[in-house]
């Protein structure tokens, strides 16, 4: 069993940036691919980035890439997700799932999820 809290949300400005971290306890962390989702209101969640459990890859939903970037530290246990030159768009609640030795960007791939933290951006 594999738990996930997220933190690092807030209210900013379009433009500005924020640092989401997600701590895990329980289980192998390093054997987890992990992944940031979000979830606007009304709206389906949608991927946003992952990272591989070994070697580091990452991957980047469209919209977010160039601006977000997905980091891990096995020792630490934590995935963080930096985003900057942040849209009103980008405004959702923002979960951290870890997938066991995998890396997808299919939220039904995910064996665990944290209970979200909320990302306000205004115009």
């Amino acid at each position: 069993q594999v738990q996930l809290v997220e933190s690092g949300g807030g209210l900013v400005q379009a433009g500005a940036s924020l640092r989401l971290s997600c701590a895990a306890s329980g289980g192998t962390f390093s054997m987890y691919g992990m992944g940031w989702f979000r979830q606007a209101p009304g709206k389906e969640r949608e991927f946003v980035a992952a990272i591989s459990t070994s070697d580091g890859r990452t991957y980047y939903a469209d919209s977010v890439k160039g601006r977000f970037a997905i980091s891990r530290d096995n020792v630490k246990k934590t995935v963080g997700l930096q985003m900057n030159s942040l849209k009103p768009e980008d405004t959702a609640v923002y979960y951290c799932a870890a997938h066991y030795l995998g890396t997808s960007s299919w939220a039904r791939d995910y064996d665990y999820w944290g209970q979200g933290t909320q990302v306000t951006v205004s115009s």
